[in-house]
């Protein structure tokens, strides 16, 4: 009897232990299946947190701010992060660490909407005695401007981050290219300034710069093979002087005579407007010509209008679109009279700003808009009529000239270098840098 039990118990034993090792053979065999179904099944995805953007940190107190010093809290792999940039204000009361975009390609950015922002610490891209070929009429600080806060603010974009400007990666993107600035002498300001942001970033033996003719320069950087020109054409048509009596005829169907000059540019700066605006002793012709016929009188819409057409036709008909990038720069304001003698800050009132006639730029924007060919519109008029601080007022003057002037207008057409001119500049390189097919907004 006694026997019998045994073996009955050592039987059920036995087929207990057999049982549990099938159970968890059964069980591990769940477990691959359920893990290769996920793997082959679409419908699940795997998140990797490279996908997300780091928030934003924003610290306003200085009691915040220690809690990064604090030892006994500790930050994880902050190199997982993009790199913030650092924005201070004007006071100096608020840090706001914002992450560089993560990605831009599916957002169009307006780099011509944005405000301006002080740094009490910035610097500009180069000193005017680094820029020996600079003229008086824009070394304000050479001329004896002794505030140098116009030189402290700098652009910022909403919703996007502009490129800070990098004159060796300019010089780069420009090996082996040309550009040609054409209008007039807010463009020359405008070719100054690229033309001593670049020459900053090479040795004065390996540039080569002619500044002599006031009706063209140029700069050549020798180890890039690549040259910045300045060409002097105030209303882009060609401007006659007869010389049996001197008449000045503006030919509005005929594009400026340098123009042949112009072709085979890789990047092309334009623009004109102010020379249209002159009335009285200022304004520069006599008469029009249109179709072979001079004209006494024309309403200057039109004739501004005629000058555009000419000028789009031939950028029509004589540039390689995939060779040669047009760009036009919009109205450089002016602060008239003297409103600019004595400003040390920028413009807070909007109703205060600068305006320029409205008819004549919209003439500019319609021609643009209508062209078959991509033309960049540089719209810095916006953005420029708050720095009225930045104009060389009096000190468009050496300081004997003025003493020896009885009367003398302040410059508040101009601007000084280093200054507005270089956000200009700032601008276009940010232009070449984007990529133009849906990243930047005109408007």
């Amino acid at each position: 009897m006694d026997t019998t039990i045994i073996e009955r118990w050592k039987l059920c034993i036995c087929a207990s232990f057999i049982g549990c090792i099938i159970l968890v053979l059964c069980l591990n065999q769940s477990r691959n299946s359920a893990n290769l179904s996920a793997l082959q099944n679409p419908a699940i995805s795997i998140t990797s947190f490279n996908q997300f953007p780091t928030p934003s940190i924003e610290f306003s107190n200085s009691a915040n701010l220690s809690a990064l010093q604090n030892p006994a809290i500790s930050i994880t792999s902050f190199n997982q992060f993009p790199t913030p940039s650092i924005e201070f204000s004007a006071a100096s009361t608020l840090i706001v660490f914002r992450p560089k975009a993560v990605n831009h390609n599916e957002d169009r950015c307006n780099i011509f909407d944005g405000q301006w922002v002080y740094d009490s610490r910035a610097r500009p891209f180069y000193e005017g005695p680094q820029c020996p070929f600079l003229s008086d009429q824009v070394s304000c600080r050479r001329n004896g401007r002794s505030d140098t806060d116009y030189e402290k603010w700098s652009w910022r974009a909403k919703g996007c981050e502009i490129p800070r400007f990098n004159a060796t990666d300019m010089l780069e993107r420009l090996r082996g290219k040309r550009v040609i600035i054409v209008g007039d002498s807010l463009n020359r300001n405008q070719w100054e300034s690229l033309a001593c942001l670049l020459y900053s970033a090479v040795p004065p033996s390996r540039a080569y710069i002619e500044t002599r003719s006031s009706v063209y320069k140029v700069f050549r950087a020798k180890d890039y093979n690549c040259s910045v020109e300045f060409y002097w054409s105030p209303f882009l048509v060609q401007l006659d002087v007869k010389k049996e009596n001197g008449t000045r005829v503006l030919r509005l169907d005929k594009l400026s005579s340098s123009a042949r000059l112009w072709r085979g540019a890789d990047i092309m700066v334009f623009n004109t407007g102010h020379w249209w605006a002159h009335q009285g002793k200022l304004r520069a012709w006599d008469l029009f010509q249109y179709r072979g016929k001079l004209v006494e009188e024309m309403e200057i819409e039109s004739a501004l209008d005629i000058a555009m057409k000419t000028w789009a036709r031939w950028i029509r008909h004589k540039l390689d679109r995939n060779k040669t990038r047009v760009f036009f720069r919009s109205i450089s304001p002016s602060h008239t009279g003297k409103q600019c003698y004595n400003e040390t800050q920028p413009i807070l009132d909007e109703s205060d700003a600068a305006s320029f006639p409205k008819s004549l730029t919209e003439i500019i924007e319609g021609t643009i808009k209508a062209m078959k060919n991509p033309v960049r519109y540089l719209n810095i008029t916006n953005l420029s009529e708050y720095r009225r601080d930045a104009h060389p007022s009096i000190y468009s003057r050496k300081q004997e000239e003025r003493q020896q002037r009885k009367e003398f207008h302040p410059d508040c057409s101009h601007w000084c270098l280093p200054g507005l001119p270089d956000t200009w500049n700032g601008l276009l390189y940010a232009s070449l840098v984007f990529d133009t097919s849906g990243h930047i907004s005109d408007s």
